[in-house]
């Protein structure tokens, strides 16, 4: 197949915080230097914060370094943090506060903002493109372009347009075009499509724990003005999710009159019964959520996947041609909370190792300073005292809570231990006679909601005559072994109702339908799957969904 060739001296894969830092750095440099440097962008969302979904309260130091006059440049962190508020819920209608002499410095969140990382984003896009980064929205990166020997990465492949599901050429077919650079910089957020394939061409992992991850489930709301508290940054723990789930909330007043209420669950949960969205929609009802909800109107829903396996599983970021950055890497400080200080900081350091190497005529080697430059940097510092977080939670939320705060409060996080995982939260899931059913109860409409009508409020879409993006390794899997040993988990991960075993005539020919048009790209069911037969791979660009301020 003819494709269309456009050379650059760094491509750049994610049109998120980490993509867009990477570019503005590379063309800060270049104009300090008096240099051009060639820079693009791919996003796969139809713009630039499209896909972006974060809780988010935002730490300013990174992007201070990227833009210290962000502030008179118009960068919409608007809403400092007035109040920390964490609370226990202990049952349905039950709850103590932690008083915040007892919290862990990471929960302490004095000079950060709430924010909008969508906003932000396309912030960041402006600032991009007023320095002359080339951006392309609506573009999915859908395969790597190779050297002979499939040893050095050269580029990549955009999605072809206009292809149908059976894979033949629709009559406004457009192929995808290849784009070259001497280094690419993978930053596709959370499980990255081809940041996986880098990871594992390359042997990225070996010698590291695990990657593990959570799901994040978030809704928008206008509420009351009367009930409003700007600035007010609340998180929970416990209820509605058992202690040995790991779990918790958050609830932010963010600028005009709006909250960003979230609920996070750890991927590794055992009961394949679990229902992340329904353990959300239960929790708005506890009278210290709603309180603040009721009486007010949903307004957006989203929902994407965590990464969450610390420092000890953070792969080797570099490989011949390109490095990851960002949540492709797995940047992400769980205790924090926060992850886009980390995704910029990281953009600019693989973006000012790329300048480096492109100073000495280099080109598809290894971008060996990016590691070590973040090896001495403050973020190394951050992650390695938030190590041992997770998995002290992972042991169930009351030694969780006891010996992660003694690792904050008594150490700094500077423990003279760390602590590994040894499963993948796909291998942790137990078979479903083992567990018993969860029974949630209906919606009301007014502070719970169901799938269908949650994922219309994320303006998802899908072109449908295109080929199916969640693919199968092997089609006889999900009846013969998902259904049949976990009783098809599938249904109630998925956060957007994509996945339903349909039961027609007596029952007895189970199938697993896909309605991938509700896909919204959170990723999980390529990371849950107990069998990980599932593989999430890019629809055409410009799909999923279009969040307007998430």
């Amino acid at each position: 197949m003819d494709r269309e060739v456009m050379e650059y001296d760094v491509v750049i894969v994610g049109g998120g915080p980490a993509g867009l830092s990477a570019a503005i750095r590379l063309k800060q440099l270049a104009a300090e230097a008096g240099r051009e440097v060639s820079v693009v962008v791919l996003e796969k969302g139809s713009e630039a914060g499209a896909h972006i979904l974060s809780g988010a309260v935002m730490d300013p130091r990174a992007i201070t370094e990227l833009f210290p006059n962000w502030k008179e440049l118009g960068a919409p962190l608007n809403q400092p943090v007035t109040e920390d508020r964490f609370l226990f819920l202990t049952t349905e209608q039950n709850s103590f506060r932690l008083p915040n002499i007892f919290l862990p410095k990471t929960l302490h969140n004095e000079g950060n903002y709430i924010v909008s990382l969508g906003n932000v984003t396309r912030w960041l896009a402006q600032q991009a493109e007023v320095l002359g980064v080339e951006i392309f929205p609506g573009f999915a990166a859908t395969d790597i372009l190779w050297d002979d020997a499939r040893q050095k990465v050269l580029g990549v492949i955009t999605d072809d347009k206009g292809r149908a599901k059976d894979g033949s050429e629709k009559p406004d077919f457009q192929p995808g075009m290849a784009l070259t650079g001497k280094y690419t910089l993978f930053a596709e957020g959370c499980r990255g499509h081809l940041g996986k394939r880098l990871i594992a061409h390359f042997n990225l992992a070996e010698g590291r724990d695990p990657q593990s991850y959570s799901i994040g489930i978030k809704e928008l709301w206008d509420i009351d003005p009367a009930k409003h508290e700007p600035g007010l940054v609340m998180h929970t723990a416990g209820w509605p999710v058992t202690t040995d789930v790991y779990g918790g909330s958050f609830l932010y007043h963010c600028e005009n009159n709006q909250v960003a209420v979230g609920y996070v669950v750890g991927l590794g949960y055992a009961n394949p019964y679990l229902n992340p969205f329904e353990e959300f929609q239960r929790y708005k009802h506890h009278p210290q959520v709603a309180q603040f909800l009721e009486g007010g109107r949903r307004v957006a829903y989203g929902a994407r996947a965590i990464v969450t396996g610390g420092v000890q599983a953070l792969p080797k970021l570099v490989f011949p041609g390109g490095a990851l950055i960002g949540d492709d890497a797995g940047f992400l400080n769980v205790p924090k909370i926060k992850g886009s200080h980390a995704a910029i900081k990281t953009g600019m350091l693989g973006a000012e190792a790329a300048f480096a190497a492109l100073g000495e005529d280099r080109a598809h080697d290894e971008l060996v300073s990016y590691p070590k430059a973040f090896e001495s940097s403050w973020l190394h510092d951050e992650l390695w005292r938030a190590r041992n977080f997770k998995p002290w939670m992972n042991k169930g939320l009351l030694i969780g809570t006891l010996m992660a705060g003694m690792d904050q409060k008594l150490f700094g996080g500077k423990a003279p231990w760390t602590l590994h995982a040894h499963k993948t939260d796909a291998q942790k899931t137990k078979p479903a006679r083992e567990c018993k059913p969860i029974v949630y109860p209906k919606p009301d409409g007014k502070l719970s909601f169901d799938r269908l009508s949650s994922v219309f409020l994320s303006s998802t879409n899908h072109e449908e005559n295109q080929p199916v993006h969640l693919t199968l390794k092997d089609p006889s899997v999900p009846i013969k072994t998902n259904l049949a040993i976990y009783d098809a988990p599938e249904q109630r991960y998925c956060p957007a109702g994509v996945y339903e075993i349909v039961r027609e005539g007596d029952g007895s020919n189970p199938r697993l339908q896909i309605n991938a048009q509700n896909c919204v790209h959170c990723k999980t069911c390529d990371i849950k799957d107990p069998t990980q037969n599932i593989v999430w791979v890019n629809p055409e660009g410009g799909g999923g969904p279009n969040y307007p301020n998430m």
